[in-house]
């Protein structure tokens, strides 16, 4: 194992402000549906290879768009798919998508397929991105890198009330229509107030239709938290290629204490502590999450690989 902490900057951290001309919104028809992505690529094609940032909920892509141009800066292309469901992505009714984890690692694979990623390197950040950590098990051949954020890992994790709230019957219906729900839950988890532009972004889908909200329900409701969480316990200890772990030490929602177990039982973990971030540290701590992430990406394994 591998132990860095960072100390944030002495600011008052309000938020994502988006790079203007750095990174691109695009679609793409995979299947029977539409992804939504952002991008940010280099001036000039390089071999590296792309890495790919999955969210949790009721998050977006957006809440990379500050990291992924500091990767395109150093040669790497980044993409950002808002899922299935979520975002500005198409929003299926529970009959037509499953909104499980299998359903989500095969539309996840098949996204990377119409991108044509041979190989790629996976971010992953919050509830939900668990299964962006199945399918790197699951395609150890397709992920060259892993580097996950605040993301459950252990069996013991319980949903948040937050969270766990949208999938009870009739009560959820009615707490998922609310577009304040994106307020309460960002700001609930990462601690900090988010300015109102870029809420205005991640409540804008709420505005559009009542789907998605019942889109999030659904997902909620079918997690399977339990079985994801023990076959990840089981599985990453196992994991032989470069491993990323960077942690908001003040989640409310996620202890610190089983990665800190996990990180110690294999030298192929890097593990990076953020004692003030909280459940979503990218919101926030984008600049000291970009440095340690562009080294750990470029950097060279034991095998002579480079990211």
């Amino acid at each position: 194992m591998f132990l860095r902490t960072v100390n944030s900057r002495q600011l008052i951290h309000t938020g994502i402000t988006t790079s203007v001309g750095l990174t691109t919104e695009q679609s793409i028809e995979v299947g029977a549906w539409k992804w939504f992505y952002r991008e940010a690529k280099p001036e000039t094609e390089t071999d590296k290879t792309p890495v790919v940032f999955l969210h949790g909920i009721p998050s977006q892509s957006y809440s990379w768009c500050e990291i992924m141009p500091k990767l395109a800066e150093r040669g790497m292309r980044a993409i950002a798919p808002d899922w299935i469901g979520h975002g500005f992505s198409d929003k299926p009714e529970k009959q037509d998508f499953a909104y499980t984890p299998e359903a989500y690692r095969e539309a996840l694979g098949q996204f990377l397929d119409a991108l044509e990623l041979e190989r790629v390197s996976l971010v992953v950040q919050g509830f939900l991105a668990s299964v962006g950590i199945q399918y790197a098990l699951r395609n150890r051949d397709r992920v060259q890198r892993l580097v996950i954020l605040n993301t459950p890992l252990s069996p013991n994790v319980k949903l948040p009330w937050k969270m766990k709230q949208w999938s009870i019957p009739l009560v959820g219906d009615m707490v998922v229509q609310d577009p304040l729900i994106v307020d309460r839950t960002l700001e609930g988890g990462s601690g900090f107030l988010i300015s109102d532009e870029n809420l205005d972004v991640y409540r804008k889908p709420f505005l559009q239709a009542s789907v998605v909200g019942r889109a999030l329900k659904t997902t909620t409701q079918r997690l399977d938290l339990p079985k994801v969480t023990a076959e990840l316990e089981k599985e990453l200890p196992t994991w032989t290629k470069p491993l990323q772990i960077i942690w908001g030490c003040a989640d409310p929602w996620l202890d610190v204490s089983p990665v800190e177990i996990l990180a110690q039982s294999r030298n192929n973990i890097e593990l990076v502590k953020l004692p003030e971030a909280k459940h979503y540290p990218q919101e926030h701590w984008s600049e000291e999450i970009s440095k340690v992430l562009v080294d750990f990406l470029r950097r060279q394994d034991p095998t002579g690989e480079t990211g």
